[in-house]
């Protein structure tokens, strides 16, 4: 990392964490959209049950996910719901880090053009890509780390219910390249979209709600997956995350493109 982008890493986060709302927005939300879904799946699994479950869309869901991973028939039926529970949880954490890019992306950019503290910065020496990349890493930083640590208490919720024994079905392939390498295509598309939206608008909610479109698929793998049209398996999941690579090359030359000097110093006024 050269020093100019590190110093607006520095800048970003001397920002960022000294506004207390900002602070709790990066540590508090995940904990509680963890906390959220250690609760729901105790609360389906003890008050609804395996035998109503498997009369339902998600029956099907489940039923197709055994028969891709043949190893869970040993599983009791109550056992095989909840790792198919389990499993779809690194999907679901993928709006942690995308939720923490669009809104400090819209809001960090706009609140910029609105105060009017671009120019000194764009007189310096930076480049535009350093720029972006600086803004980008001061936000992903932190919303890996969080994402990551929320996904360690999530297993030490899965162990404090009483399902130890089926961690091993859990932390697989899958697990891991949802965790490491999604997550961090999506939060950094989310990122560039919410360039590209601040760029084009000075209302930080507008922003948002072109930006929120990296939301979309991430809800449509949870679905397709939880009602058992289709199975992420480890080569589904290869194939999405260079798709992620090459969909994030284009988006961030659009978002460079959008954010040149002339149009941050003439349209941006």
């Amino acid at each position: 990392m050269n020093r100019r982008i590190k110093n607006i890493v520095i800048k970003e986060w001397k920002t960022t964490f000294g506004n207390i709302n900002s602070g709790l927005f990066i540590t508090l939300l995940p904990l509680i959209i963890t906390a959220q879904a250690l609760v729901l799946i105790y609360l389906v699994m003890n008050f609804a049950g395996a035998d109503v479950l498997i009369k339902t869309i998600l029956g099907k869901g489940m039923e197709n996910w055994v028969n891709t991973f043949p190893e869970m028939a040993e599983l009791s039926l109550v056992d095989r719901f909840q790792v198919f529970f389990f499993a779809q949880f690194p999907f679901y954490l993928l709006l942690i880090p995308v939720m923490i890019a669009v809104s400090f992306a819209t809001f960090s950019i706009i609140e910029e053009k609105q105060e009017r503290t671009l120019e000194p910065l764009l007189a310096t020496p930076v480049k535009t890509w350093e720029l972006l990349l600086g803004k980008a890493l001061a936000r992903a930083i932190p919303s890996l780390l969080i994402t990551w640590l929320c996904a360690g208490i999530f297993l030490a919720g899965i162990t404090w219910m009483g399902s130890a024994h089926l961690l091993k079905f859990v932390l697989n392939a899958q697990w891991f390249i949802s965790l490491f390498l999604l997550v961090p295509l999506f939060s950094l598309l989310a990122f560039m979209l919410g360039v590209i939206a601040s760029s084009r608008v000075n209302d930080p909610k507008a922003a948002q709600n072109i930006a929120v479109i990296a939301i979309f698929p991430i809800l449509a793998i949870l679905g397709l997956q939880l009602m058992g049209f289709a199975v992420f398996t480890l080569t589904k999941l290869f194939v999405l995350s260079i798709v992620m690579v090459i969909v994030n090359f284009f988006v961030l030359q659009i978002a460079i493109k959008l954010f040149q000097r002339e149009s941050i110093v003439v349209r941006w006024r």
